[in-house]
């Protein structure tokens, strides 16, 4: 079985285990044989279980977006630290940019860049997700981002800051642009007095190459 086949497989066991019981701790939810899968290619069973609980809680991200994120992270892991993880100290929630900071007057940008970067070297603290429902909110309304895609522009930027920047600015103003050229929704005539008892009220929505964290 291919790898992403294995893992879509465990993403669906792993979704009906959580369901059966929602309080399994993390450190006793997966099989020992699954965490070897997951950490031969580069994931920790503590990333994984985010995942699978914000599926089954929210609906978001979709098993194929987390298999997206996995391959990207695989790759990495891979290529660039060629299978070996790396002995830098976990990236914990304190160690990262409050959201209010900002990048060029867009806030939270510096928080998500640097989540992204421990994503790609497998350092965030398995409490931590990468791409949590705030990073969610974030991309979509900044350019439509989907989580991988800004997880590789991370890396094929080899976290240039003002590349990255300019990539979000690129992806706000076509997301505009699709908004503006949305046909506008047909105006509703007011109804005539005599008929107003008949009508309803309701209305019809990369350079594979080490990064520098610094």
């Amino acid at each position: 079985m291919e790898w992403n086949d294995r893992f879509m497989q465990l993403f669906r066991e792993a979704t009906e285990r959580y369901h059966l019981n929602t309080r399994t701790p993390v450190d006793r939810f997966f099989l020992p044989e699954e965490c070897d899968f997951l950490a031969s290619i580069g994931q920790q069973p503590g990333e994984l279980h985010g995942f699978i609980q914000d599926y089954a809680v929210l609906g978001e991200p979709s098993p194929s977006s987390a298999l997206l994120i996995a391959a990207t992270r695989r790759s990495f892991f891979l290529t660039a630290q060629r299978g070996i993880s790396g002995n830098a100290a976990p990236v914990k929630a304190d160690s990262l940019p409050p959201e209010t900071d900002e990048f060029q007057e867009i806030a939270y940008l510096p928080r998500i860049i640097r989540k992204a970067e421990a994503k790609l070297f497998g350092t965030l603290e398995p409490r931590i997700m990468y791409p949590d429902a705030k990073d969610r909110q974030f991309l979509r309304e900044h350019g439509n981002i989907h989580p991988n895609d800004f997880l590789q522009l991370v890396w094929s930027t080899r976290s240039d800051r003002q590349k990255i920047i300019t990539a979000v600015l690129n992806a706000i103003r076509q997301q505009d642009s699709r908004e503006a050229a949305e046909p506008a929704a047909p105006a509703q005539t007011e109804p005539r007095q005599e008929q107003l008892s008949n009508v309803s009220d309701e209305t019809p929505s990369p350079k594979q190459t080490e990064l520098n964290l610094g």
